[in-house]
């Protein structure tokens, strides 16, 4: 299995309005929401906040619209964050670790940076043996990678996906 599907952007998005902020707010705590239970809170009609959320899927301002497991009850208790060094500049490097993470459902989230490794990615493992396979299979298939600096993640202290909608 892949990673999450994400919805493409289809065009540009129109800008967001109070009462999309106040939509995009509340489906983000909890997608499943019913249309008239965001209506009467935020002071639309059920049939205004469906066409708005039609057009924000549209729009791909709403991306995907996911299940959050515990992760202990999925049997990925461990959380690892793992900084990737690689061999020089080398902009095939990345691109061979974009497939390799798109195909290992462990890889969560993968960030280009800048400091002293060039990727870092949130990994999600059984057990240090799970991990320690992952890595030697990147290493293997990506000779390019130089170095894997891992933390072992003791407390996820806040763990969140929502995406602040203030006003601009």
């Amino acid at each position: 299995m892949s990673a999450m599907p994400l919805l493409p952007a289809a065009a540009p998005p129109d800008p967001l309005d109070s009462f999309d902020r106040q939509i995009l707010t509340l489906v983000q705590r909890d997608c499943q929401r019913k249309a008239e239970s965001i209506a009467s809170q935020i002071g639309l009609s059920a049939s205004a906040v469906q066409r708005r959320l039609k057009r924000l899927r549209a729009q791909g301002v709403i991306r995907a619209e996911i299940a959050v497991l515990d992760r202990a009850a999925a049997g990925r208790s461990l959380t690892l964050i793992a900084g990737l060094e690689i061999a020089r500049d080398n902009y095939p490097a990345l691109a061979a670790f974009r497939a390799w993470a798109d195909r290992e459902d462990a890889v969560q989230q993968v960030y280009y940076v800048t400091g002293q490794v060039d990727l870092i990615a949130i990994v999600m493992a059984r057990d240090m043996a799970a991990y320690d396979a992952l890595c030697a299979r990147l290493m293997a298939e990506i000779p390019m990678i130089r170095r894997i600096n891992t933390h072992v993640v003791i407390d996820a202290m806040k763990l969140g996906l929502q995406v602040p909608v203030e006003a601009p």
